[in-house]
């Protein structure tokens, strides 16, 4: 539940960033409201690309089993885990800009394909966040069922009024935070849930490995337990479970597992070392 909620606050805040940004700028040119409408159609027919895309994902799920099955939640929690980590390292190159740069391509869809072309701007940017919302969703309920899914739902129902209060809150008032600071926990927090579901889509090509004719070293680096920490912090509830969910915490990793979090964070660290953060300006 706590992924789910996460995920849609985060993904949410941005789709709903961009669209602020872009009413606010056509509240300031001729003919407005009737630019606003084309503002909302792109972001309704976004909306709909996104669900389209869930659709299609869960009925190829439904339509695979056994190994398959396995392979395919395994490839969307991995594609998932490279999503968040790409997501990340855009906002660091291009947030002091994003205002600027996303009503400059407005001014120049509009001024070429009059309203129209902002729809399809508007389109664009929410089915992209929407689609990142259906990967990463997908890719953190691969291990769930029944009530869990439950649960998971409504997370992610829960995540969507959280940021339609956050957005409130950041537009009204900075004294609880800004959207720096926002951008930069958020950021923080989205690195750990891509190692949790890499680590989650490691697990499940595991699994399939084993299956498989390798040597007994093989088959120890990938099924055998270094250690056990569930006595003192059991990854199945409590904090542990959090971990787990939020950082791929396991309390009993094999060499696989520990060194595919390792990497992960190891790549990460290199990736985003030489970038410095920026502020992220609040639209007005």
């Amino acid at each position: 539940m706590t992924q789910s909620m996460f995920i849609v606050w985060r993904e949410s805040v941005e789709a709903l960033l961009v669209i602020g940004i872009l009413l606010a700028w056509v509240g300031r040119r001729p003919q407005s409201r009737r630019l606003s409408r084309y503002v909302w159609s792109g972001a309704a027919l976004g909306l709909l690309v996104s669900v389209l895309l869930a659709g299609l994902i869960l009925l190829a799920g439904e339509a695979m089993s056994g190994a398959a099955n396995e392979w395919f939640q395994a490839s969307l929690a991995l594609i998932a885990s490279l999503l968040i980590v790409q997501m990340v390292g855009w906002m660091h190159r291009n947030a002091r800009t994003l205002k600027q740069d996303l009503t400059r391509h407005a001014g120049e869809r509009l001024d070429r394909q009059g309203g129209l072309g902002l729809l399809v701007l508007t389109l664009l940017a929410v089915s992209r966040e929407g689609s990142e919302t259906v990967v990463f969703l997908y890719g953190a309920s691969a291990r769930l069922q029944g009530t869990s899914l439950g649960l998971f739902a409504i997370g992610a129902v829960a995540g969507l009024a959280l940021a339609l209060l956050t957005v409130t809150l950041l537009h009204g008032s900075r004294r609880f935070i800004s959207w720096p600071h926002f951008f930069a926990i958020s950021e923080a927090i989205l690195l750990l849930l891509g190692a949790a579901l890499l680590v989650s889509g490691m697990e499940r090509i595991a699994g399939q490995w084993l299956a498989m004719d390798w040597p007994e070293p093989v088959y120890r680096a990938i099924g055998d337990a270094l250690w056990d920490t569930g006595a003192v912090l059991d990854d199945g509830h409590g904090l542990g479970g959090l971990l787990a969910d939020f950082a791929g915490y396991r309390a009993s990793p094999s060499m696989l597992t520990l060194v595919v979090w390792l990497g992960y964070w190891l790549l990460v660290a290199g990736w985003l070392r030489p970038r410095k953060t920026r502020s992220l300006p609040c639209p007005t």
